[in-house]
């Protein structure tokens, strides 16, 4: 169930140009709370989330992944680590008919003001000189927290919030669409492409 104008996707125009930006941790996966993944074994996939992606597939030029992993920083696991979830999760995404185009993570601990680590705007500045065509006024971000949504609000990109708003202290005003999973967003972007064709 989304929480919003029933217009606002019709306002702005999407078309198949557009760019997709995902955050990982809530939004694809189960978080560990105080923890992090650190190995494949303990990546689970939220509900329906790979349906979502076969669906989105369709419908985005790229899809991006921009996710924190202090982990790294922290010591607590290596880039090796993350590159093998990574890679489990991407087969996984691409046997459900979904895809990835690109990952960006940032190792940095979040005291260092890494320009690289939400909400600073690094990741998808990086995004942006690797594929060109990307042009953040046609572009998404969906995430589970309000870093995510101040990620997107510094780049002008379309912020999807995922979950229950008042456990991050947002409210309405500080997101554009609000829906329970990545699968009810695919299912409205979906919904969108239809009534185009009505």
């Amino acid at each position: 169930m989304s929480l919003y104008n029933q217009n606002i996707l019709k306002n702005w125009t999407i078309h198949q140009n557009w760019t997709l930006f995902l955050d990982r941790d809530g939004v694809l996966n189960k978080r560990k709370i105080g923890d992090y993944i650190k190995l494949v074994d303990e990546f689970e996939f939220l509900p329906n989330v790979k349906e979502a992606l076969g669906i989105l597939a369709k419908y985005f030029n790229k899809i991006i992944i921009v996710t924190n992993q202090q982990g790294i920083g922290k010591g607590v696991m290596t880039e090796n680590d993350l590159k093998e979830i990574h890679k489990f999760m991407i087969e996984e995404i691409l046997k459900a008919g979904g895809r990835i185009d690109a990952i960006y993570y940032c190792p940095d601990l979040s005291n260092s003001n890494s320009l690289f680590r939400k909400p600073n705007p690094g990741m998808a500045l990086k995004a942006k000189e690797d594929f060109p065509m990307i042009n953040f006024s046609h572009s998404m971000m969906v995430g589970d927290s309000k870093v995510d949504m101040d990620f997107a609000q510094k780049l002008g990109i379309r912020k999807i919030y995922i979950g229950d708003l008042e456990e991050e202290e947002l409210t309405l005003v500080d997101v554009d669409l609000v829906f329970q999973s990545l699968y009810d967003f695919a299912l409205e972007i979906q919904q969108y492409y239809q009534n185009l064709h009505l």
